[in-house]
């Protein structure tokens, strides 16, 4: 069954709500740590706002037409490089038959190229090609853009200072130290 772009949007943005709303109650019935009212709710906030932004950047850099699984594999191929299909099936967790796929429809798009690997002639890698790569740029200039004017039309200096130190605090929660 084939679905248009709008109601496949429509289907993902309702599937990610009413699973948030399921998670939401069932961590609700949890018994409470003793002090951990505030932190509970603290956390639910931060993810909720989180969500939000991160729903609006995706609006502003403007890949609408991408699946998550094909910005994963461009991300990818940014991060560590070309890349066989099997090596990226690997790292993405998934069979290389559906890897396949995504890489096909990026190269039909435009946006993956591939070449045969230099060590091993029988291999073919996958790279990013310069319109994705003018694209990725393009698209995180403009989320860029658009939080920068947010930021400046919203927010007060005073207001600006405090969210300066609240992404430290943020900062701080996403450390690498094991929690006790």
């Amino acid at each position: 069954m084939k679905f248009d772009k709008a109601t496949y949007a429509y289907m993902q943005f309702n599937c990610t709500d009413r699973l948030y709303i399921w998670y939401s109650h069932a961590m609700s019935k949890r018994s409470p740590v003793p002090g951990s009212k505030i932190a509970s709710d603290l956390a639910a906030q931060i993810r909720t706002i989180l969500s939000r932004l991160k729903r609006r950047l995706r609006e502003q850099g403007g890949r609408g037409d991408l699946t998550p699984s094909q910005i994963s594999v461009l991300l990818r191929l940014e991060k560590d490089g070309a890349a066989t299909v099997s090596g990226l099936a690997r790292a993405e967790g998934m069979r290389p038959q559906s890897m396949s796929s995504i890489v096909t429809s990026l190269q039909d798009a435009g946006l993956v190229g591939s070449s045969s690997d230099p060590n091993d002639g029988r291999q073919t890698l996958m790279s990013l090609s310069n319109k994705c790569e003018k694209l990725l740029r393009e698209s995180r200039a403009a989320r860029q853009d658009w939080l920068t004017t947010a930021i400046l039309q919203k927010l007060s200096a005073g207001e600006q200072q405090k969210l300066s130190a609240a992404l430290e605090l943020l900062s701080r929660l996403t450390e690498d130290r094991p929690l006790s």
